[in-house]
């Protein structure tokens, strides 16, 4: 088969990234916004908080479903096709999910627009790839970088402030306009190159191996499930998640071994053969640990333990956002001037700096000193996010970009989805060891703890408590308290052991190959 190389697109390339990095702004934006409107949905729709997490378990699901298979789609019905049938089911079912009289008819909207959004960013990725030479990749990845990083930064800030102001419904019907004029300029502005069509043409005369599909789409589906409701229900020791845990390790592990031998696989797992390639991948999925772990464990620590508010605590996030936005223009900036290698050791490096710097937090902690530290944290991600979203693509075939990008995207989702698992089980784990530990010190005799019963007794009599009333609740604040410094300690150590594991895997990209300097026309698909 034989492509056009020299093919460029008829519009302005930065107005394609502009046009398709709308949609996939919308829909990050929207996850995270849904975060914060949960309490509200549960209590407007008569549901327990426990059902109404669903509302984002539902959706994840979805998406982490339709994740792996978008190239494949995109191969078979072509990526503009594709992407803007993506738009409009995400758009459509905003609509749903505004208008749910029900949490049943919600979780089901939930679904299908998690379908839509999920093939959103594989297909934009793969746009910008096929859009702009090598040497220009990197400043429209950081375009890209934008939409994926910021939109989770300023989502719990906007989300709090519509449900705060308006009603939850809102937070689905913002997505309509931004959907249509998404539509609008998609069908304008993007276009399928000359080796898409053709390779569409030949797909079609493939037979579907339906097979992988429905091994993908039940392991992953299952994979998620355990991994977002695994802590909830205490783990292997619930036996619907030991059953979804382990169906989804033997039908992941079949569909592994189905793919590689299958002539026209779903997902081409043969890609991650490539050193750049499998490296990337295994780098995306910790970037998606990070990403998520730190936008989660941060606002959990703030509203839970200092008394934040879900929009205060949204507030402390936003900046980093700016900060990101201002840092990926700089590391598209400095792409083709420095090693890419080097830049995502340096950003790996600052990365752990700045999360063992959070090790420094305490009770006491102030709104200020707390932004200017997630400041510091998310200075290094951009120098991450943009180097490796370029290095994904040395030395692949051109009729490969597709499952590129859609496998790169799937690895960040669920280095996202386990990171937020384990760490939530990790801070429920030795929050208890912390609780055991400091219990040994809060008995009678210990003078600490006389001392703290003395002075609140003391405080709570000054205030018209009796004696004996007043010597109950001293024991009772102390247990508070005791609690609460417990928490504390966990929040630490998990800040710890992220930095320490990033740290520990920054030599990694150097591993990988470097782009070539200038364009040259591609191999031919392995395989073919």
């Amino acid at each position: 088969m034989s492509y056009d190389h020299n093919w460029k697109p008829r519009h302005n390339p930065w107005a394609i990234a502009l046009t398709v990095t709308l949609a996939t702004f919308m829909e990050v934006l929207d996850t995270s916004i849904a975060n914060v409107a949960l309490p509200h949905i549960a209590g407007s729709l008569g549901a327990s908080q426990e059902e109404a997490t669903w509302v984002l378990t539902s959706y994840l699901v979805a998406s982490a479903i339709i994740l792996p298979i978008s190239g494949w789609l995109s191969n078979r019905f072509g990526r503009k096709r594709f992407y803007m049938a993506c738009v409009i089911l995400f758009t459509a079912c905003s609509f749903l999910c505004g208008i749910a009289p029900s949490m049943p008819i919600l979780i089901l909207a939930r679904v299908l627009q998690g379908l839509g959004g999920g093939g959103l960013a594989p297909s934009e990725q793969a746009i910008l790839a096929d859009t702009f030479p090598v040497e220009k990749r990197g400043q429209a990845f950081a375009v890209y970088g934008m939409a994926v990083v910021v939109a989770p930064a300023i989502g719990p800030t906007l989300g709090g402030w519509i449900t705060d102001n308006y009603n939850w419904h809102w937070i689905f019907f913002i997505n309509i306009p931004v959907g249509l004029l998404s539509l609008w300029l998609s069908n304008q502005m993007v276009e399928d190159p000359p080796y898409l069509k053709a390779r569409a043409e030949e797909a079609h005369r493939q037979p579907v191996d339906f097979m992988g599909l429905g091994l993908v789409a039940v392991g992953v589906g299952l994979l998620e499930f355990t991994l977002d409701k695994g802590q909830e229900k205490d783990w292997f020791s619930d036996p619907m998640i030991r059953a979804a845990g382990i169906t989804a390790a033997a039908l992941l592990l079949f569909f592994a071994w189905w793919e590689w031998r299958h002539p026209d696989p779903i997902v081409d797992l043969k890609l991650l053969k490539n050193r750049n390639f499998g490296t990337a991948v295994f780098l995306q999925l910790v970037l998606g640990m990070v990403l998520f772990g730190s936008t989660v464990l941060i606002p959990q620590y703030l509203q839970v333990l200092l008394g934040y508010t879900a929009e205060r605590a949204g507030l402390v996030l936003s900046p980093a956002g700016f900060v990101m936005m201002v840092g990926m223009a700089v590391a598209g900036r400095s792409l083709g001037k420095i090693d890419p290698r080097a830049l995502v050791v340096m950003g790996y490096v600052a990365t752990a700096a700045g999360i063992y710097n959070l090790t420094r937090l305490d009770l006491n902690a102030a709104y200020g000193t707390v932004t200017l530290w997630r400041m510091a944290q998310v200075i290094g991600l951009p120098f991450i996010f943009i180097p490796i979203s370029t290095l994904n693509y040395v030395g692949v075939p051109q009729a490969k970009m597709n499952q590129i990008s859609s496998l790169s995207n799937f690895a960040r989702n669920l280095g996202g989805s386990a990171g937020t698992a384990l760490l939530t089980t990790f801070l429920a784990r030795t929050a208890q060891t912390h609780q055991a530990q400091l219990a040994m010190n809060t008995v009678p005799g210990s003078p600490g703890y006389e001392n703290y019963i003395t002075r609140v007794a003391t405080i709570l009599r000054d205030h018209g408590t009796s004696a004996a009333q007043a010597a109950q609740m001293s024991m009772g604040r102390a247990y508070q308290e005791m609690l609460r410094q417990a928490q504390m300690l966990s929040y630490k150590n998990a800040f710890f052991v992220l930095a320490v594991v990033i740290l520990m895997l920054s030599p990694l990209p150097l591993m990988m190959r470097l782009p070539p300097k200038k364009q040259k026309p591609a191999p031919e698909a392995m395989g073919h």
